[in-house]
């Protein structure tokens, strides 16, 4: 199985700490952001991982990680995201990378306080489709949040005005090779770009997408200042506590 960080934007939201870097090189607490991407799909028994990034700090990337020595890896792949195109055309520049392999992808800015081993080995055995993780949110106006059914997710509707549950789309998915050509199909949103939840929804109506509840603590540093500083505190608070 092959594992994909996305890396790319402008990460407009955090300026201006993102106007000479890219958001992913941002710490959190004692080391750069993309690091903790990195360490949940190693640490899950993903070891060959590519990384998509882009614009003018592109080359930081391969100066902080060479070949990923330092996360126990003999290489790491690496890509370039031209254009603001969204996660779903970053994830469509891995296509040679991955082949007709299963794959999880990881958005940079996700960090997370346990492991997605479990997961991906239930995801190994599963025959088709896709997993997307889950979880639950106090406020989930703010996310694109999933209806489920079973085993099944149902539905994924972004910002509802009124959520049909708490479950928030966090930023992990699981894909196998029928992701290539439902990119095929894929027309801009009104943003231009891409989305990833049309790629999701297209595994739902097939009745293909099953889902990981997450149990502990997630964050997403790349939406706001404020959640970059929130988990900045969290993490620097979790090394204190072992200590």
């Amino acid at each position: 199985m092959k594992g994909v960080i996305l890396a790319g934007g402008l990460g407009t939201r955090l300026r201006p700490l993102t106007s000479i870097t890219n958001k992913h090189l941002l710490p959190v607490y004692d080391r750069p952001m993309i690091y903790y991407p990195i360490q949940t799909l190693v640490q899950a028994g993903i070891n060959d991982i590519m990384l998509v990034t882009g614009g003018n700090a592109a080359g930081d990337f391969l100066r902080l990680l060479g070949n990923g020595e330092e996360f126990g890896l003999k290489h790491i792949n690496y890509t370039y995201q031209k254009r603001e195109g969204g996660i779903a055309e970053a994830l469509g520049l891995c296509r040679h990378f991955v082949g007709q392999d299963k794959v999880v992808v990881m958005l940079g800015d996700n960090i997370l306080d346990g492991s997605i081993k479990k997961a991906i080995g239930d995801f190994q055995k599963q025959e088709f489709g896709a997993k997307i993780f889950l979880k639950t949110v106090a406020n989930p106006r703010e996310y694109g949040v999933a209806e489920v059914k079973g085993r099944l997710v149902k539905n994924i509707v972004e910002k509802p005005k009124n959520p049909k549950s708490n479950y928030a789309v966090i930023g992990i998915y699981m894909y196998d090779s029928q992701v290539w050509d439902i990119l095929k199909t894929l027309k801009p949103s009104g943003r231009g770009e891409l989305e990833i939840t049309d790629v999701n929804n297209a595994f739902i109506k097939k009745g293909q997408m099953t889902y990981e509840v997450i149990k502990g603590w997630w964050g997403d540093a790349g939406s706001s200042i404020e959640d970059l500083w929130a988990v900045n505190q969290f993490i620097g608070q979790r090394a204190r506590n072992k200590k």
